[in-house]
């Protein structure tokens, strides 16, 4: 005779989890948002290099300031000029590659701090995740402390050759090259100091417990935009420091 199977009871551990949705409104949200973004740095890399393919090859050279009618004068005497500044010319460009790309690894390493934090709350550890999320608090406020250095060394803290600016100050105004490198490094860190202030409210909502190992989009969301201002910086110091 056949046995009667016996009704199973269920518990909490053999319920099925709920069907949650992959994409959620704010990942559309912020996905769009960082669209928009995108289409912002698109054009201002885009002008930038259309500024620069479009300079003239006498603009900048180590005897001149930049912008000295070059062609009025009698004789140059040999001089050599460039269209655009020369990476690691002192005596047109003033940028300090050697200091922004340890600069450029800081901000490298807040993006592993993020992933580190986001990973220790979907494991439900809030501890690592308030800990990682003050490292980043701290890595991206040391990268902003470093921008703010590198701008008053070059219009104040040293006086500049001929070559680089008339008045001994690089200014947003003593070149194309320099309203193009204040201009992109500027707007850049805005959204870095915008992404300091969203990751410090994320670490005092973190100190009060409010994220949980299935409540914390708000982590993943910020950490989304976090990821983006590291790229599109190493893009910017690829394309102004290096190129």
């Amino acid at each position: 005779m056949a046995s009667i199977p016996y009704p199973v009871a269920t518990t909490t551990a053999t319920r099925a989890k709920p069907v949650t949705a992959p994409i959620t409104p704010g990942k559309v949200a912020m996905w769009l948002f960082l669209a928009t973004e995108i289409m912002f740095f698109t054009g201002l890399i885009g002008s930038y290099i259309v500024l620069r393919a479009g300079s003239s090859p006498f603009y900048y050279s180590e005897t001149y300031a930049p912008g000295t009618p070059v062609s009025e004068m009698a004789t140059t005497n040999g001089v050599k000029f460039f269209n655009w500044p020369v990476p690691y010319d002192k005596k047109v460009n003033p940028l300090s590659i050697d200091l922004t790309a340890g600069n450029t690894f800081i901000l490298i390493c807040s993006s592993v701090s993020m992933v580190l934090g986001l990973a220790a709350i979907q494991r439900g550890d809030k501890k690592k995740l308030t800990l990682w999320l003050g490292a980043t608090v701290v890595i991206g406020s040391i990268f902003l402390g470093i921008q703010v250095y590198e701008y008053y060394s070059l219009m104040f803290g040293h006086h500049q050759p001929i070559g680089i600016s008339r008045t001994g100050h690089f200014t947003p105004d003593v070149s194309l090259f320099a309203s193009c490198f204040f201009t992109m490094t500027g707007f850049h860190g805005a959204h870095v100091f915008g992404g300091v202030v969203m990751l410090f409210c994320l670490f005092v909502q973190s100190l009060r417990g409010a994220y949980t190992q299935t409540n914390h989009a708000a982590v993943e969301l910020i950490g989304l935009y976090w990821h983006f201002v590291d790229l599109v910086w190493i893009i910017l110091f690829t394309v102004v420091y290096l190129v």
